[in-house]
């Protein structure tokens, strides 16, 4: 706020006071000035004279006063306008600007909250086609083990059956009593052995007759019914038994097949859940992070408004009492003015410089004052002198009024310039109080911002560093786990294309077994007789020889290693078999072992990924708030280092000068003490 125009008194006195500075500071004598168009005597004579002249100058000085306050409130205006504006302005945009963040934070909120729903369906999915493949895996085996133990069974039984034909096939068309009590029990113990095994395939592979007789020759292997009979069953049951067999085997590769299919197709949409998932959690990520700077924007941008709106509040008001002020200080002006310059016309006029020269007549003057002159004279030099030493405008101004004003007005003077010094030492010693206070205040302050302003710099490093190392980490964690999931891929269909081989391999070596078998059947059924057929000869008639018959008839002297070596490749195609059977299991509890490690590996991962990413976001935002207040810690420092330059324009010299203007109030004091007591009738040199 502007200090209080002075009064139209306050004015007279420092015109006088400015007078009598500049008639002391060039050595002259206060009675005699050269700002005055009158000499000693005619001041002497005509005292009014020099009370216009005073005026006038006050109508001067008034002027001066009028344009320096124009200058001073067309400044002021411009201020009060430029900042409206410009204020306005920015509350506008920071309305503007709240309403759009509000907006986007609903967005962001909703948008945070579907996204939030859509990963948890996602992990349902993931977890519902995970759960389905892990059942269709364990039906799967149990179907395989159940298959294994049916096929082992129905080859057992089946091979039976074969060694059973055989063995009836030599003798096929004679009695069973015909045939060895060995090979018959050896029969029934097989066709018993094979029912009771295989009660439902043989109930529905024999009539009831046929199933009464074989129970017959079960029960009664030396009464039975005529070999060919059995033979027949035999027969039928083996061929019944090939047929369920390969009927089995084909329902297991379609099985197997089926289960390849729908695993290779639950993988692929859990592999694309899992990618789902990894996808909208970063995108929550994301949009948690603009949710988060949005609500900070909001809340600065907020206290930014209300900061704004203060300030416009409070400059509408300083504006418009400066208006007011202005206004005031403009009528006042004028009527000081016009009263001034009524009383220099009243003054000047004809009438009244007749009526001061009959009235102030030298002689008359003289009789009257010329004892309180010589005391005037008096007090009037010593605080002339005091003015001159100590370059009191005030002392010299009160030195003039000595010569002019009543004793008791010159003492009511003096008295109020002691309280007005005093008071000014008083304000003085407060304000030095108040500047080293503040100088000190300001001191400690900048030294903490400092401070500060170097924890964050070194905090704000830190949190880039760590935000750096955090997302090296993150893509290093990505591409392992994209590898895995190529590897995991590669591995399913390399272990897709081992199974199928191995099927084929176990269907060749199962085949080539059969084959082997029928070839050892039928060598077994030729070369199995030990018998011999020989050719006799008959004795012709009398007479010429007849030529030479055949030789006697051997079987192949090989065929024993023969057989054995077909006999041997069965056996080592059953080896084959089995560890062909052993490796696909190996391999495929390998593959299973690889599949649980990698997913175990890849969720630890994932959870690791998830954990440096909320890692990251929060030294994401604790490096923006360290960033804001690094700022900030800026801002009040400019601010702290305008305030002491302000400190030192306002105290720099009264803080240098401090001693010095004690000094010289104290001096105006005593000067004005001894004034006061010259004027109450003491002697100078008591006085002093």
């Amino acid at each position: 706020r502007l200090a209080p125009f002075p009064s139209a008194m306050q004015i007279f006195a420092y015109a006088v006071a400015m007078l009598a500075f500049l008639v002391v500071s060039n050595g002259m004598l206060v009675s005699v000035t050269s700002s005055l168009s009158f000499d000693e005597a005619g001041a002497k004579n005509r005292p009014v004279s020099k009370v216009i002249a005073l005026l006038k100058d006050m109508l001067k000085q008034m002027e001066k006063e009028g344009e320096e306050d124009e200058a001073i409130y067309e400044k002021l205006a411009c201020w009060c306008e430029t900042n409206d504006k410009d204020k306005t302005k920015s509350i506008a945009d920071a309305e503007s600007r709240i309403s759009q963040l509000t907006t986007e934070i609903e967005g962001l909120t909703s948008g945070s909250a579907r996204i939030g729903t859509e990963i948890k369906n996602h992990e349902k999915e993931v977890a519902k086609n995970q759960a389905t493949l892990d059942q269709a895996t364990s039906i799967r085996k149990k179907q395989l083990a159940e298959f294994n133990a049916e096929e082992k069974d129905l080859l057992e039984s089946v091979s039976a059956l074969k060694s059973a034909i055989t063995v009836l096939a030599k003798h096929h068309g004679d009695s069973l009593l015909q045939t060895q009590k060995s090979h018959v029990l050896s029969v029934a113990a097989t066709l018993q052995g094979t029912m009771n095994k295989h009660a439902g395939l043989c109930a529905r592979a024999l009539t009831p007759s046929q199933h009464q007789a074989a129970r017959t020759f079960i029960q009664s292997p030396s009464y039975a019914p005529q070999s060919g009979e059995i033979f027949g069953i035999l027969k039928q049951m083996k061929a019944t038994f090939e047929a369920d067999l390969a009927s089995a085997q084909k329902d297991e590769a379609e099985a197997q097949k089926a289960y390849e299919e729908l695993k290779v197709a639950k993988e692929a949409e859990i592999s694309a859940g899992q990618e789902q998932v990894e996808a909208k959690g970063q995108e929550l990520a994301s949009s948690d992070e603009k949710l988060a700077d949005s609500k900070q924007d909001v809340g600065d941008t907020k206290k930014s408004l209300a900061a704004d709106q203060e300030f416009l509040a409070s400059l509408k008001e300083k504006c418009q009492m400066t208006d007011k002020e202005w206004e005031e200080r403009q009528k006042t002006r004028q009527e000081e003015t016009e009263a001034v310059s009524k009383a220099i016309a009243v003054l000047s006029s004809d009438d009244a410089h007749d009526l001061f020269s009959r009235t102030f007549t030298p002689s008359l003057l003289q009789q009257r004052s010329q004892v309180s002159s010589d005391r005037r004279a008096e007090a009037s030099k010593l605080l002339s002198g005091e003015a001159a030493r100590l370059r009191s405008p005030k002392l010299g101004a009160l030195a003039v009024r000595v010569r002019l004003d009543a004793f008791e007005r010159v003492k009511a003077a003096i008295d109020e310039m002691i309280g007005q010094l005093q008071q000014e030492k008083a304000d003085e010693i407060k304000h030095k109080d108040f500047c080293v206070d503040e100088f000190h205040k300001n001191k400690v302050e900048t030294e903490a911002k400092d401070r500060e302003k170097a924890d964050l710099a070194a905090k704000i490093e830190d949190l880039t560093m760590t935000i750096g190392g955090l997302t090296k980490e993150i893509e290093t964690l990505k591409a392992e786990i994209a590898e895995m999931q190529v590897q995991l891929k590669h591995g399913g269909e390399d272990r897709e294309k081992e199974n199928k081989a191995f099927q084929v391999a176990v269907a060749d070596q199962r085949q080539t077994q059969k084959l082997l078998e029928a070839a050892l059947t039928f060598l077994g059924e030729f070369y199995g007789n030990s018998e011999t057929a020989l050719v006799q000869g008959r004795q012709d008639p009398a007479g010429s020889p007849p030529p030479p018959g055949f030789e006697e008839y051997s079987k192949s002297a090989a065929s024993g290693g023969v057989m054995k070596m077909i006999q041997q490749i069965i056996t080592d195609a059953k080896a084959m078999e089995a560890e062909t059977i052993r490796s696909e299991e190996d391999a495929q509890k390998a593959y299973e072992d690889f599949v649980k490690e990698s997913n175990a590996s890849i969720e630890a991962k994932t959870k690791d990924i998830s954990t440096k990413t909320a890692n990251k976001s929060e030294a994401e935002v604790n490096l923006i708030e360290a960033k804001e207040s690094n700022d900030s810690a800026a801002t009040e420092l400019e601010q702290l280092a305008s305030s002491l330059a302000e400190l030192h324009s306002i105290c720099d010299f009264v803080m240098k000068n401090f001693e010095l203007r004690q000094t010289a109030l104290d001096d105006e004091v005593e000067a004005l003490k001894q004034a006061k007591a010259i004027l109450s009738g003491a002697k100078f040199a008591e006085a002093m």
